[in-house]
């Protein structure tokens, strides 16, 4: 089916429910149909064709759902850019996909001037948020002018010829971007599974506050609105916006990541806030100790769910939503399933695979890679053959993520296959240092990686972002780890930043933490 399909339900069904929240503006559903109606027959009207590329360099915004859906009529393929890549890695993106139209927030007008003259194929430019003037390299519009729509009529392309609906290129953190293709398919069966798992409907209010280029967020833009729920957009991650967002709009349910849900409950003053709307909090994109989810739980005080996933699978795999006979469990053991990876979503099969390409034991013990299969799995990378046929191995998606896997069918990752350090012969998860590390009361955050070591062959080695106003030397950390774990997997050596080095999305990237452990002048230094 094409994804224009969910507005056009939530426009026959709540044509005068509130449909978007965007700082002052408020749209219903009749609205928000319009202008994208609008906007996908601009689009036709351009020259923009079936299975063309049209790439967005946006803010959270209502603009960027009606571009999902105006693209998705159009049979487009829409190219979400992420708002913190340099100049060239939007070239390289760009120059990849061939987008020939760029729709790009007027504030990132410079950056934008910067990337086209290093050579792309865009030739028309579309300003939002107001006019940034003319280009050397383009032809300019400004978005409210493609909304006039001037009689003409969309053409809502055939679900025949309509095969990818969006290309995300991934953050890069294990080299070269590559672009992942998500189908038609792909998105509603990802947005019907989440709708039946997380009870979704039009009484739901959701917070954009994750970045909506990345799937963190995106999945939730067809999900809401195909069952008639409102959205509420932050434009970027502001603690004390996003905190004034939840109270003030009735947020109902988010998903965030690890950082920003970390950063929210060690802020001053936020047991004094509302909080009663939630119903449910989700947090996905990264790894989370025990003890944030603890604070979670303690500050919002609604369900807390962790989810898994990947770009690749629209994302959602996993979920630690509890299963009926978990939830007679006694509390203390109901959270330890809780703060688990989770089991599998709905829409998808997923097993762990051990070295020797069966099945490990399932008794949270014995670990493997995570395997999946599904309706919402891409079909590939976008000009990638190789690469495409190395991710896959008999039909199955090779994640790379490492996890042990118990009775219930619940799964909790033990680290990245690359991530692992391998000390003296012995395996250091650096997911179990950085929950040893997060247990002490002055760490805000942590990452752990290792790094060569002539007689180990690795060491481990952690970066340290210490709370405001707290105190905490090496030794005293090491110690604390020390009480909770083998000698082998406490850090040899910790750093202390100022912030740790983060994706776009706000993910810890452990790349240019090991690229200044091993010297390189362009890396955060202690």
């Amino acid at each position: 089916m094409n994804l224009w399909t969910m507005l056009a339900r939530a426009n026959e069904l709540y044509p005068r429910e509130l449909a978007a929240v965007d700082g002052e503006r408020r749209l219903d559903y009749a609205t928000v149909f319009a202008r994208a109606s609008a906007l996908g027959a601009c689009l036709q009207d351009r020259g923009v064709h079936v299975g063309e590329r049209v790439a967005v360099l946006e803010h959270n915004s209502v603009e960027f759902l009606e571009l999902y859906f105006a693209c998705a009529a159009a049979g487009a393929i829409l190219c979400p850019l992420n708002t913190r890549l340099a100049a060239p890695e939007l070239a390289a993106i760009l120059v990849d996909s061939e987008a020939r139209v760029l729709f790009a927030n007027r504030g990132f007008a410079d950056a934008v001037r910067r990337t086209l003259a290093l050579g792309t194929a865009v030739e028309l430019v579309v300003w939002l948020g107001g006019d940034a003037g003319r280009l050397d390299d383009a032809r300019t519009l400004v978005y409210e002018d493609t909304l006039d729509s001037d009689g003409r009529a969309l053409r809502v392309a055939p679900e025949s010829e309509v095969v990818v609906a969006q290309l995300y290129y991934t953050s890069g953190t294990t080299g070269r971007p590559k672009g992942v293709m998500l189908t038609h398919r792909n998105v509603s069966e990802h947005a019907l599974a989440a709708i039946a798992e997380l009870s979704l409907s039009d009484r739901d209010v959701w917070g954009h506050i994750a970045p909506m280029f990345h799937l963190a967020d995106a999945w939730a833009t067809f999900a809401l609105t195909w069952v008639g729920g409102r959205h509420v957009f932050v434009p970027h991650f502001d603690e004390e916006r996003v905190l004034d967002a939840i109270e003030r709009e009735r947020i109902t349910i988010t998903n965030l990541i690890p950082t920003m849900l970390n950063r929210l409950v060690r802020r001053d003053g936020v047991e004094q806030r509302d909080f009663a709307s939630f119903r449910r909090i989700l947090s996905g994109g990264a790894s989370i100790a025990p003890e944030v989810v603890h604070r979670v739980c303690q500050v919002f005080g609604c369900e807390y769910v962790q989810t898994y996933g990947m770009t690749e699978t629209s994302p959602y795999l996993t979920l630690s939503l509890l299963k009926a006979n978990l939830a007679l469990l006694a509390p203390d053991e109901q959270f330890r399933f809780r703060a688990k990876t989770g089991r599998p979503f709905l829409a998808i099969e997923l097993a762990v695979i051990g070295d020797d390409e069966r099945p490990v034991a399932r008794d949270g013990v014995a670990v493997g890679e995570i395997r999946v299969r599904g309706a919402t799995v891409t079909p590939g990378y976008w000009n990638r053959p190789e690469e495409t046929r190395a991710a896959f191995k008999d039909g199955w998606l090779c994640t790379g993520d490492l996890a042990t896997i118990d009775a219930e069918g619940y799964v909790q990752i033990v680290d990245r296959k690359k991530d692992m350090i391998n000390s003296g012969g012995e395996k250091v998860y650096s997911t179990e240092v950085e929950h040893a590390l997060y247990a002490h009361p002055a760490v805000l955050e942590a990452a752990v990686f290792g790094v060569p070591d002539e007689e180990w062959g690795e060491a481990v080695r952690a970066a340290v972002v210490l709370r405001p106003g707290a105190r905490a030397d090496a030794a005293e950390l090491q110690a604390h780890c020390r009480e909770r774990l083998a000698g082998f997997k406490v850090p040899r050596a910790i750093e202390f930043l100022a912030e740790l080095p983060k994706t776009g999305t706000g993910k810890i990237t452990k790349l240019a933490l090991r690229a200044a452990a091993a010297g390189d002048p362009g890396s955060p230094r202690v």
